[in-house]
């Protein structure tokens, strides 16, 4: 189960959702989640009274298309299904949204099966 979250700067509701449904279908096709297992927040900012910051850090420039997602997901995937997950998110947000891939920022953190619940005060997971 990814619990996904994604940072938008200057966007609307359409991006958004574009944006979410890109994560989304990139973790279907590249690690195999289930298409029902979807758990994302998505928030934009405008740049005034909420904003992301950013830099054009390793020679990759950014802009006020910037996306952030941040994925946090079960550990077990290997270093290529991590490399196909990052290309696929940039290739779909920039199909579904016209978002440079360049602007698309992908972390991954991982954990174990006793760190989620999904609810009832239950760890499911948990052997």
């Amino acid at each position: 189960m990814p619990f996904v979250r994604i940072d938008a700067l200057t966007t609307d509701s359409e991006r958004l959702d574009g944006l979410g449904r890109a994560v989304h279908d990139a973790l279907v096709e590249t690690i195999g989640i289930p298409p029902d297992d979807r758990f994302q927040v998505l928030t934009g900012h405008d740049g005034v009274s909420s904003t992301l910051r950013y830099a054009d850090y390793l020679g990759i420039s950014k802009d006020e298309g910037i996306v952030f997602v941040a994925i946090t997901m079960r550990s077990g995937r290997t270093p290529e299904q991590k490399q196909a997950l990052y290309r696929r998110i940039a290739e779909l947000a920039h199909a579904y949204t016209g978002t440079e891939p360049r602007n698309v920022l992908v972390t991954v953190t991982e954990n174990e099966p006793i760190d989620w619940s999904f609810g009832n005060g239950v760890a499911q997971y948990a052997s």
